[in-house]
């Protein structure tokens, strides 16, 4: 027999890098998996959800597309929330579906699919290979589309096209390489310094489309430059400079009335990987209102597209600031008043819960520069920012979408990625809940995650929304037992209710991160948090 399609695509996948396969197996891709070769490894998770948030989460630790195979209709319409978070938070995915027999699918037999539009507008993507042999040339394609866009991009296959035969011209309808310009042109250049050249007191947004290395340096320059304080866009999925620089301002509230106090002392505003701007909720009132111009650059043509801006860059963030510093004469400026994480608080008193502050500074006191903390616990993301920050690219990683499920699977799959940078994923119990089966995933592979859990026994943000909006939550508390649950999966797990038994076992567990080969959850019981700062 001569060479099939699905050995042919088995050359894409190799070509490409693609040979690490994130998903879970149904009916309609067997005739894909069956006999797999053995330089091709499957990782398998036992939900749609954390297959796509480990191949997330291994795509942004190695900064290039990551693999996913989906079941039909059911494993795609789990996968859907997961999907719209990779597109999000930038993550290049080729995302193969799996679909029924071409030869009666249009009959639509049990498990075909009405696959096109059930990922809405999320994959940057789309195709449907009108014949088996066209089958390779897509995957290479997308592969292409996924890097080039940030995001997943689908083909979708039917289940007997893997043993036709393949096309006896290599002729893909893909690039075999592409390369991207990584150069700032002149003209942009010229464009923001004339925007910069009058400002009396600019200020810099950075965000998610910041976060290499390159970048920051170029940021950092830049900054010093200008004598510029720099913020951290609200609801950013990355850190887009270093948080320990003394330029450094913080995180912008999420809230406009907030956002707008907080920049209005500035008459220029210079906005890095970011869009202008995120916010949540609706409150009228433009920044522009009050004198303050923008400009934006960023790679991300979306993001830049929709920004209210009176200048807008599209080109590579980090080449671009390189030489906008370069072109721009220092400024003659007294420094922005640094930001200072919080004091830790005081060891609760005998018989006092611990509180979310408790375990975030001892994180904070413990964890190395180079420590990735994935971040999924929102009634107390705001003080995990202003406590646990990020020193190095990557330092924090978070589901930009709003959606739950990420942390757990996204953590594994960036330590997958990243063997030697520790990872902490601080995720709240019903926050873990929606993603759990990841800890099996990351038992059965050895992958060295500490998960720490704050459990406060319901979902205590929604609880302070029903309270803005002055009526009672109709949704009970809830106390699940997470380290048991771990510990079922093959999970290692300890229960932790005191101060001194938290601060003992971070003490223990910390040093060893880096090498760790066996993932640890730390099931910590916090009261609720009784406010919430958006």
């Amino acid at each position: 027999m001569g060479k099939t399609v699905r050995d042919a695509t088995f050359d894409v996948l190799r070509e490409h890098g693609l040979t690490t396969i994130f998903g879970n197996p149904g009916s309609t891709e067997v005739p894909f998996l069956a006999g797999l070769p053995e330089d091709l490894q499957f990782v398998l998770a036992l939900h749609e959800s954390p297959a796509v948030g480990m191949a997330t989460g291994w795509a942004i630790g190695r900064n290039e597309p990551a693999f996913v195979l989906l079941h039909t209709t059911a494993g795609l319409g789990n996968a859907v929330g997961a999907l719209a978070t990779a597109r999000v938070n930038r993550a290049p995915l080729v995302v193969l579906v799996g679909q029924q027999d071409r030869r009666h699918v249009a009959f639509e037999p049990f498990l075909a699919g009405r696959l096109l539009g059930l990922a809405g507008e999320y994959p940057v993507w789309v195709d449907q290979p009108v014949a088996a042999r066209d089958v390779p040339g897509s995957i290479a394609r997308a592969g292409h589309e996924a890097a080039t866009h940030r995001g997943p991009a689908l083909v979708i296959v039917p289940m007997d096209d893997w043993s036709a035969p393949a096309s006896e011209e290599r002729e893909n309808a893909a690039a075999m390489r592409v390369v991207r310009d990584a150069s700032a042109g002149p003209a942009a250049v010229d464009e923001l310094a004339a925007f910069l050249a009058d400002a009396r007191s600019p200020a810099i947004v950075v965000g998610a489309g910041a976060d290499d290395p390159k970048t920051w340096s170029a940021l950092v320059t830049l900054a010093e430059r200008l004598v510029a304080p720099v913020f951290q866009e609200s609801f950013g999925a990355r850190a887009g400079f270093p948080q320990d620089h003394r330029l450094y301002a913080g995180v912008l509230p999420a809230d406009r009335p907030r956002m707008r106090e907080k920049l209005a002392p500035y008459d220029a505003l210079l906005v890095v990987g970011a869009p202008v701007f995120r916010q949540s909720p609706y409150a009228p009132g433009r920044l522009t209102e009050l004198g303050t111009r923008i400009a934006v650059v960023g790679d991300n043509p979306d993001e830049v597209h929709r920004s209210s801006a009176e200048l807008a860059v599209l080109g590579p963030p980090g080449p671009v600031c390189r030489e906008l510093a370069q072109r721009l004469r220092a400024r003659e400026s007294e420094p922005p008043e640094p930001f200072r994480p919080p004091s830790a608080p005081p060891p609760p008193a005998p018989g006092d819960p611990l509180r979310a502050g408790h375990v975030l500074s001892a994180l904070a006191e413990r964890l190395p520069r180079h420590a990735v903390v994935v971040e999924e616990t929102p009634v107390d993301r705001p003080e995990l920012h202003e406590r646990l920050l990020a020193r190095e690219p990557l330092g924090f990683l978070s589901a930009a979408m709003g959606g739950l499920g990420f942390g757990l699977a996204g953590a594994t799959g960036v330590r997958m990625a990243l063997p030697e940078r520790p990872v902490v994923a601080v995720v709240g119990d019903g926050s873990a809940m929606y993603g759990i089966q990841a800890l099996w995933s990351a038992a059965y592979y050895g992958v060295g995650v500490l998960f720490v859990i704050l459990s406060n026994g319901g979902y205590a943000i929604m609880d302070r929304l029903a309270e803005r909006h002055g009526s009672p939550a109709p949704w009970p508390a809830f106390d699940v037992d997470i380290a048991a649950i771990a510990r079922a999966q093959g999970c290692a797990a300890r229960s932790i209710t005191g101060y001194v038994d938290l601060v003992e076992t971070l003490d223990e567990v910390v040093p060893e991160l880096a090498t760790r080969e066996k993932p640890l959850l730390l099931d910590v019981a916090i009261a609720p948090t009784e406010t919430f700062r958006p």
